[in-house]
């Protein structure tokens, strides 16, 4: 089962934040009372004395004592609060847990996620509440795939209105094929798909929209890469992924409905495959 981090996230800044009210409000005006009776305690005592008498010091310091859910709230509510803000409005983190995005994403890339590229969101519901933009084609873009909550990163190919068409490994948007240069191939690893099929990956330099990114193609493309066409609806997306043979997209589930768009893929700024590996930051950049 997928972990619902933004739902926590809130949750717990709204549970801190609410112990931090309560005692704003009314715990607070007690503990006062308390202090000032324990001082009441010492009038024989200068200023100067009751810093350096240690019975005052416990008297004061046992009436202003706050209850253990208090302090921690106090604590930890600004910066869950900030973090909350961060994540929900501005840049919100992401690690890449598989192969659909080769060669541009690799396993272990750890990305940002610009959350305000296509529009301020309200947290958790996903309701767009400021238009500020719109995906192009050639963005990579980070969504929730058509009835599925997990989170989802592949490029947008096409916009609401298009004719998409892939035919063996021939992309044409609007019946325009797409431009694509080889650049170089690459031996298919131990029982990966193009090595099952007696195929050898080509890694290919693609255009769209005056915009250049890599993708991967087996030399014997698999079901999703054979033919196919699409003609995108309004206020939805048609999504691929970069390792055209390996990645389960649009070609597969669909379009992506506007509504569950999360936000533009903008850097990789850490790749840490594996918890015993040691981070790298190689690849940091932009994508």
């Amino acid at each position: 089962m997928d972990i619902n981090l933004p739902l926590i996230l809130f949750l717990a800044t709204l549970v801190t934040g609410f112990f931090w009210f309560v005692d704003l409000l009314m715990l607070r005006k007690d503990r006062l009372t308390a202090i000032d009776a324990a001082a009441a305690q010492f009038p024989e005592l200068s200023e100067e004395e009751k810093k350096e008498d240690e019975t005052y010091q416990s008297a004061i310091e046992a009436a202003a004592k706050e209850p253990l859910v208090i302090e921690y709230s106090k604590s930890f509510f600004p910066v869950l609060a900030l973090v909350f803000v961060l994540r929900s409005f501005v840049v919100e983190p992401f690690q890449i847990p598989s192969e659909s995005m080769l060669p541009t994403l690799e396993v272990g890339d750890f990305i940002v996620v610009n959350k305000f590229a296509y529009g301020i969101r309200l947290p958790i519901i996903q309701t767009k509440v400021i238009d500020i933009g719109d995906p192009k084609r050639g963005d990579v873009m980070v969504f929730f795939p058509p009835n599925d909550d997990r989170y989802f990163i592949k490029r947008v190919v096409g916009l609401p209105g298009d004719k998409v068409r892939y035919t063996n490994h021939e992309l044409f948007i609007n019946d325009e094929k797409v431009s694509a240069s080889l650049i170089r191939s690459e031996a298919s690893k131990f029982m990966e798909p193009c090595m099952v099929l007696g195929g050898v990956n080509n890694i290919v330099e693609e255009q769209i929209d005056g915009r250049d990114h890599l993708v991967r193609k087996c030399t014997m493309p698999g079901d999703l890469s054979q033919n196919g066409t699409w003609v995108v609806p309004a206020d939805h997306y048609f999504m691929m992924g970069d390792n055209r043979d390996n990645s389960r997209d649009s070609r597969e589930w669909l379009y992506v409905p506007e509504k569950n768009v999360v936000g533009k893929a903008v850097a990789i700024w850490m790749h840490w495959e594996k918890i015993l590996s040691v981070p790298s930051f190689s690849r940091v950049g932009t994508i």
